[in-house]
């Protein structure tokens, strides 16, 4: 069995909460994940300090944590940074890899940049780097459970208020299919929500979390800071959604936030 943290959008900066992101640590501490999944969004306006803070948050977690850009990882004001480096801050000061991954012998996360240099909200997935990551499921897949870790919605989220999904989601989502991805981790919406990504009779599930530790939850997430746990054995997938109590200062099970989903045969 395999057990997984997934946070997103922590938004150090403006907005952020540092009370959550302690009860993260915790919480990271006590239930011991294999490995911390971060779907973008570590920053609030990609400064040096919101990712110096974002590093030492990754660092006192204490586990392997992959972790990809979100939108709010480019500058946005800063033009010339944004148009020339503009992961410089977010290479530096938190992370050298955009879309690193975590391997072992039962679990395999790929992390994949959807955002870039001119994005304000929306996010892309290029043709050729998605043929990539079907070849990269294929290769390194073997019997290993699958997660693809990326910050922009690959299907439309309900009472989010656009529909709208990242460029290139159908080809990247076919190339999900194609390659075997078996779960999709996904922030940006701050709000908790399962789907699928459906290609002909393969229908891969979609989790979104909401936001982990800023005060800018969305929909039924409005006022709530949440994230998941998973726990992956060789017949099925435990998602628990977890929301922060100030009764008990850290991140506590939600009453029926339980689901158990059957894993596809190999």
């Amino acid at each position: 069995m395999r057990k997984i943290l997934h946070i997103t959008d922590l938004h150090f900066g403006r907005y952020h909460q540092p009370d959550r992101a302690a009860g993260l640590v915790r919480l990271a501490r006590e239930r011991e994940p294999d490995v911390v999944a971060l779907s973008g969004d570590v920053s609030k306006r990609a400064k040096r300090n919101e990712f110096a803070q974002g590093r030492e948050f990754v660092t006192a977690l204490g586990v392997p944590t992959v972790a990809v850009p979100g939108n709010h990882d480019v500058p946005l004001y800063r033009f010339w940074e944004r148009l020339l480096q503009p992961y410089g801050a977010y290479r530096r000061y938190f992370s050298a890899e955009l879309e690193p991954s975590f391997r072992d012998d039962e679990l395999l996360v790929v992390g994949v940049n959807t955002a870039h240099a001119w994005t304000a909200t929306g996010g892309r997935v290029w043709p050729r780097r998605a043929r990539r990551l079907e070849q990269q499921l294929r290769r390194s897949k073997g019997g290993r459970f699958a997660i693809v870790l990326l910050h922009h919605q690959i299907i439309p989220v309900p009472g989010y208020g656009s529909p709208k999904v990242f460029w290139n989601a159908a080809g990247t989502a076919s190339a999900l299919a194609a390659g075997g991805a078996d779960l999709v981790l996904s922030g940006h919406v701050h709000m908790s929500y399962l789907g699928y990504s459906r290609v002909g009779a393969v229908a891969t599930p979609v989790l979104f979390s909401g936001t982990a530790s800023s005060s800018r939850g969305r929909g039924p997430d409005q006022h709530r800071n949440t994230c998941h746990w998973l726990e992956v054995d060789d017949r099925e997938i435990l998602i628990e959604r977890l929301e922060w109590s100030a009764q008990a200062s850290g991140f506590v099970p939600v009453a029926g936030g339980a689901e158990r989903l059957r894993r596809a045969a190999e």
